[in-house]
């Protein structure tokens, strides 16, 4: 995506995205905080339940990111080679957590009943499940301007989901779920030791073999992308990359 008249309606599409992600996730923060209050729940509690869920997270940085990715466009971009190395991070990251919050959900999620009260808005849930996620990994093909990175970049987008994990299960014993007050909880079943429907192995062990294959995948998605920003970027690793030539000699 080259020319400037594309690149335009990209970054214009990469700001309406962002704008659907807020408005998302801000009508289900209005919908659990309304819910809780009129359920007597604890709404404090609830509040930082809401943005423990990876989607939510995950969400609400790829709106952040695409909204800086846009303006930046509009401000610097068109007379720019490639993006910033710090933006081209970013949304190495934020795609990568996308497409697996989709692969997640969409796999494992989707059908698990929820308690009374917790249920999402429709509209809403597909847009930070389905919409969202394919919007950012189409964007991984299409977004203007890219620029290549160094491998290495594979281990800073592992780093934030490691450090939810480790933040999770350590909060989990800790917090009392206000909808069944189970002194314990936990965003995801498949990172509750206490479910008994764990599979193939129950308890902690069971919880680390889904963390170990999310990581797997994460992972893989990470090295997909910066692979392809490798192969079709642009940026200063192009002369880095490039060839030594054979100095010119004088007849």
């Amino acid at each position: 995506m080259r020319s400037t008249t594309m690149a335009s309606v990209w970054s214009a599409a990469r700001a309406v995205m962002a704008l659907a992600i807020v408005s998302a996730v801000v009508a289900q923060l209005v919908k659990a905080v309304g819910t809780a209050a009129g359920l007597g729940r604890d709404v404090g509690v609830t509040i930082v339940n809401f943005f423990s869920f990876f989607t939510i997270l995950s969400n609400t940085a790829a709106a952040v990111v695409l909204l800086w990715a846009a303006i930046w466009y509009w401000r610097r971009g068109r007379k720019a080679d490639a993006e910033p190395a710090a933006l081209a991070v970013a949304l190495t990251c934020v795609s990568t957590y996308m497409v697996v919050t989709g692969v997640v959900y969409n796999s494992l999620l989707r059908h698990i009943e929820l308690p009374q009260g917790s249920e999402p808005i429709p509209w809403s849930n597909e847009v930070l499940h389905l919409v969202g996620p394919l919007f950012l990994l189409v964007d991984v093909f299409v977004g203007p301007l890219r620029r290549r990175l160094p491998w290495s970049a594979v281990w800073v987008v592992a780093g934030f989901p490691i450090l939810w994990a480790i933040y999770t299960m350590a909060r989990g014993p800790l917090t009392v779920n206000p909808a069944s007050g189970a002194p314990y909880w936990y965003p995801y079943p498949f990172l509750d030791p206490n479910n008994a429907a764990l599979q193939p192995l129950s308890g902690y062990a069971g919880v680390a073999l889904y963390i170990v294959a999310i990581a797997a995948v994460i992972l893989g998605v990470g090295a997909l992308v910066v692979w392809w920003r490798r192969r079709t970027g642009v940026g200063e690793s192009d002369a880095a990359s490039a060839p030594e030539q054979e100095p010119a000699v004088a007849p």
